[in-house]
């Protein structure tokens, strides 16, 4: 995503400069204040320095001429409501009341600029395995209203929340990325720790900003992705700080109020246990899309994409043989697993006591130790004697004999598939599963 802060912000300080320019100083203090917000954001993710140096001095001005607007604009509403303020002056001391709301909701902004993605993930649909009904959801509910916005008039709205919920490991934040890919939109990626702070109060407003930012951010929707959504909006209870509290009412109002201010947002967010959220979170969450464990081609389609371009010699029924195989096994768990196949062939470099020469490489020998006249090596072999294999042309020596330039390691093979599947690798239970199930039954809707 490019930086669209700088070039709005230019815009909108020329704006404020006519309107100054005409006496229209109320008005010109309010551009130029939301143009000073949009460079503040916009010098986060500028890297020419010298464009930086040169934007950093025209805010300075910019800035000296608002807190004069400010302070003549004020000193006009004392005059107006019949106050004489200290002699008649109207002028505000440094460190007011409204100034350091202002300064505190910068430094907040300032904060939470960090949760915008500016640069996309590069994670396409077709990366995404299965999960087709749950793509379409968000397809329907983010690429359609900003391509074709003539299909969504009168009663016929997106949905401002979207929960995706199911095991961990099974893609939801991955989908998440696909969105932050495909959509044309401002997308903000925040957790608690983004939200959550020790002062009295920043937590909730830290919350109101965001909101308010994706409000204004440029295009037709902004996108605010919240993972593990069940961390800040879990179930009220008697027991549970006032702080906690705060921050889920606030989450509450500004929910509702998305769509009825400037801007149209909409709210994404992720969870392993949905039962944990509070019921009025989950009713915000209009539509909540479970995101079950693959099915037997998704599987395949996995050890596919996370074996990537590694040398191997798989065919098409060995990778159907593993999607059957790995039943009840997560996105996650594939991947962990696949991992773990791909160090066997260097594990078997390490074990092997012969390497055999295959043009200018050296691989370990396949026919070791079957091979008798193949014997490993020997701390009493003479140095520089050769100990070519006469049955099979393996030279006898370990892995650190090798020189590194020429150890080539053997290609990935299905055996290295089976032996790291004598073990279990899933990792969510049947008893789990029923309770997703029964919650889908309740209050959702199947993903896959």
């Amino acid at each position: 995503m490019e930086n669209k802060f700088i070039p709005d912000a230019i815009d909108i300080v020329s704006k404020a400069i006519t309107a100054d320019n005409e006496g229209e100083y109320e008005n010109a203090l309010n551009l130029y204040r939301d143009a000073l917000g949009r460079f503040t954001m916009g010098l986060k993710y500028e890297k020419n320095e010298a464009r930086k140096k040169l934007i950093l001095e025209r805010v300075e001005g910019y800035m000296k001429r608002a807190e004069e607007l400010r302070d003549y604009v004020n000193k006009q509403n004392e005059i107006g409501n019949g106050k004489g303020g200290t002699g008649g002056t109207g002028m505000k001391k440094k460190g007011d009341k409204d100034d350091d709301v202002d300064d505190d909701n910068a430094k907040l902004r300032g904060a939470l600029s960090g949760a915008v993605v500016t640069e996309k993930p590069n994670v396409k649909w077709d990366d995404v395995a299965g999960l087709d009904q749950a793509k379409d959801s968000l397809k329907e509910t983010v690429i359609l209203p900003t391509r074709f916005p003539q299909l969504f008039t009168g009663k016929r709205k997106p949905f401002k929340g979207i929960l995706l919920y199911g095991p961990p490991g099974t893609g939801k934040s991955y989908l998440a990325k696909a969105v932050a890919t495909e959509a044309d939109s401002t997308f903000f990626s925040v957790s608690s720790s983004d939200l959550v702070s020790k002062w009295q109060g920043e937590s909730e407003r830290l919350v109101k900003n965001l909101f308010e930012m994706a409000r204004e951010s440029p295009g037709a929707r902004a996108i605010i992705f919240i993972d593990e959504v069940d961390s800040l909006c879990g179930s009220r209870s008697e027991g549970e700080s006032d702080s906690a509290r705060r921050i889920k009412t606030e989450f509450l109002v500004q929910m509702d109020g998305v769509g009825k201010k400037a801007g149209n947002v909409l709210v994404l967010g992720a969870t392993n246990v949905p039962w944990e959220l509070d019921a009025a979170i989950r009713r915000r969450f209009e539509k909540r899309v479970y995101i079950p464990l693959p099915e037997k081609e998704a599987r395949s389609f996995m050890v596919k994409l996370n074996l990537g371009d590694t040398p191997n010699n798989l065919s098409e029924n060995d990778f159907d043989r593993m999607g059957e195989i790995l039943q009840g096994a997560s996105g996650s768990d594939i991947k962990v697993m696949v991992k773990e196949a791909l160090m066997q062939p260097l594990r078997t470099c390490q074990k092997a006591q012969q390497f055999m020469p295959v043009g200018d490489f050296l691989v370990p020998c396949e026919k070791y130790p079957n091979c008798s006249k193949c014997p490993p090596k020997l701390s009493s072999d003479k140095k520089g004697k050769d100990y070519t294999c006469k049955n099979c042309g393996c030279i006898r020596m370990q892995l650190w004999d090798v020189p590194p330039q020429k150890l080539r390691a053997p290609d990935v093979a299905l055996r290295d598939f089976e032996t790291v599947m004598k073990h279990s690798f899933t990792s969510v239970s049947s008893d789990e599963l029923k309770q997703y199930d029964d919650w889908t039954k309740q209050f959702g809707q199947e993903g896959a």
